[in-house]
């Protein structure tokens, strides 16, 4: 789960975080470097009431808000692999910048409808683009479609039906259902049977199958944080959970994801801000008993952020966080134990969220299963050894009897020493000895027969008797040690396995810090690397904007210079003239000076006097 920007008590943010659901870890994109179409560094700007398209791996950034407010509405595209944005260069009739939009994605074909200019204008225009050629176009409709509105929700079922419902306008909450058929073109309102939700605007929805899941939003008075149902097919709306107030889906700007499974459906819903910003993540499980019927339960998650490194910290805290999870209804055991699962699955291996929640693992330690044989082979030798001796002492204990029986009847006397219990007998001259001290049996050798005349004759067969049961006792007694000698040596041998496991996981654990060793070094020169790129992009920017100056200055002193030889040329054509006028000039003089000349070499002629 991608996501991007929003805005906290700081200001609008930038950043990327992506939510692991292999080991329930955040991490932030590490790649700080933005590649635009001309190679150079470019940054998403922080924006809020954007739009997040998948596509393919890559996620597309479509319009929101901004610091910097621009005319047009850009599109941005981060690639998963690389975690490196890219700005689509686009073309043709581009709306207006805007925010509270909705974007539908159906195959290569983007669908913007609505949302807010920077003006705070209601606006209810449809655009398409076209991810392939990068152009964008205007979509005129017939019929009567929805108002002017923002923070609406949006589907497109099938490619080919799209369905606006709720949303702001500028003086009221809505409510109302259109929909838009692209094969006619034709806006039509929707008439649904049954209940119908109150106004709202700025809550989530996600399409599955012929189900749109509806969630949160409200009006300036009441926010709602139950989650709507709409069957397309029925035209039929209904309540599918009602979570508790406190769940994140009553904060304003929360975000929801569908994961879908074969047995059952996962909406995911993030953040949002109540009286402060959230960071808050839960889970809806949706379960699929029939084609007709779910039954939904809500559980939340703290999803805590850390770094992939620590997957298996990670699980421990996320385990925490999820014995503290209050699910409604009888699917509190199965949440728990399909979470749990998840838990006890994540330090063995990745797997996926639609495997981790279905899998059930068993996973026992080596240490735990030896202890446990170990502890099992010992009852069992115990209990074998004491049935074993309370056994060999019942029958010793019958023999007595009938020995001393016997014994009592030839000698026609009766004692009350040979007829005491035999459990532990005191020594009476020479004959068996009987001993029971913590369960271990001595049999004494008789030294012979007793010269008193009061004592009892023991028989041969009694004697033989005592030595085929000894004999047996000796062979069972080297049977026990051999099996307890080989149970101490499969003990050994199973604490060297032991012993050698753990060291292979030292050295593992060894080798693991090396590489993460060895992948920060590579992290820092890569980051070397790229700061270096991004001072030879500056260098090489700056080296492009010092020739383009030059070429200004080389084209505008060229033009200077012509029109410098332009003045020149005129100038000497002026001079040329000038210098032809002043030898006519001299001309002139010259004939003006023979004249002058010639008027005094003539003799003056007499004046007439003047009358009085």
């Amino acid at each position: 789960m991608v996501v991007v920007g929003g805005e906290t008590a700081s200001g609008l943010l930038d950043d990327v975080q992506v939510l692991n659901f292999d080991n329930f870890t955040w991490n932030a994109a590490s790649s700080k470097l933005y590649l635009s179409p001309t190679n150079l560094p470019l940054k998403i700007p922080g924006c809020k009431g954007h739009c997040l398209v998948s596509w393919g791996k890559k996620v597309l950034l479509i319009g929101g808000r901004t610091d910097t407010p621009s005319d047009r509405i850009s599109v941005w595209a981060f690639d998963t692999d690389t975690e490196c944005w890219s700005l689509m260069e686009a073309k043709g009739d581009i709306p207006i910048s805007r925010s509270g939009h909705t974007v539908a994605r159906a195959s290569s074909i983007l669908i913007l409808f609505g949302g807010e200019d920077a003006k705070k204008r209601k606006l209810n225009d449809l655009h398409m683009f076209d991810l392939k050629s990068l152009t964008w176009l205007p979509l005129h409709c017939t019929g009567a479609g929805p108002s002017p509105r923002c923070n609406h929700v949006a589907t497109l079922y099938d490619d080919k039906m799209l369905l606006i419902f709720g949303g702001a306008s500028k003086s009221r909450t809505l409510n109302d259902l259109y929909s838009l058929d692209f094969e006619a073109m034709i806006w039509s309102r929707i008439k649904t049977h049954g209940f119908h939700p109150p106004p709202r605007a700025g809550c989530c929805g996600v399409l599955c199958g012929t189900k749109w899941y509806i969630t949160g939003g409200g009006s300036k008075k009441k926010r709602h944080s139950e989650t709507l149902i709409f069957d397309i097919l029925k035209n039929e709306w209904s309540v599918a959970a009602v979570p508790a107030p406190s769940s994140i889906t009553t904060n304003k700007g929360f975000s929801l994801v569908l994961v879908p499974n074969k047995e059952r459906d996962f909406l995911v819903a993030f953040g949002g801000f109540k009286k402060e910003a959230s960071n808050q993540v839960e889970v809806l499980i949706m379960e699929k008993h029939s084609s007709s019927s779910r039954r939904s339960t809500l559980s939340k998650v703290q999803v805590p952020l850390v770094s992939s490194n620590h997957s298996s910290s990670a699980a421990g805290m996320l385990y925490t966080h999820l014995t503290d999870i209050s699910v409604p209804g009888p699917a509190e055991n199965v949440t728990r134990q399909n979470l749990a699962s998840v838990i006890e699955q994540h330090g063995s291996g990745r797997r996926s969220l639609s495997e981790s929640l279905f899998a059930d693992s068993a996973n026992v330690s080596l240490r735990k299963q030896f202890h446990c044989e170990e502890e099992t082979i010992i009852k069992t030798a115990k209990s074998s050894e004491a049935e074993h001796f309370s056994q060999v002492r019942e029958q010793r204990t019958r023999q007595l009897d009938i020995g001393t029986q016997t014994s009592n009847t030839n000698a026609g006397k009766s004692s009350s020493e040979e007829t005491s219990p035999p459990v532990e007998p005191k020594n009476q001259g020479n004959g068996f000895i009987m001993s029971n001290e913590d369960d271990v049996v001595v049999l004494l050798e008789p030294e012979g027969r007793s010269s008193g005349s009061g004592s009892a004759t023991v028989p041969t067969n009694f004697y033989e008797l005592y030595e085929t049961k000894m004999a047996a006792l000796i062979r069972k007694n080297g049977i026990l040690e051999g099996q307890l000698a080989a149970e101490i040596a499969s003990r050994e041998g199973a604490e060297k396995n032991v012993s050698s496991v753990l060291k292979n996981k030292q050295e593992t654990e060894k080798k693991l810090m090396d590489a993460l060793k060895e992948v920060e070094l590579l992290r820092e020169k890569l980051t070397g690397v790229e700061l270096a790129h991004e001072e030879a992009n500056n260098l090489a920017n700056i080296v492009h904007s010092d020739n383009v100056r030059l070429e200004h200055d080389v084209a505008f002193l060229k033009a200077v210079l012509d029109d410098t030889q332009k003045e020149l040329h005129s100038t000497r054509g002026i001079l040329a003239g000038e210098r032809g006028r002043a030898f006519q000039l001299n001309v002139e003089v010259f004939h003006l000076k023979q004249r002058l000349q010639s008027m005094e070499n003539r003799v003056p002629t007499p004046r007439k006097p003047f009358p009085v």
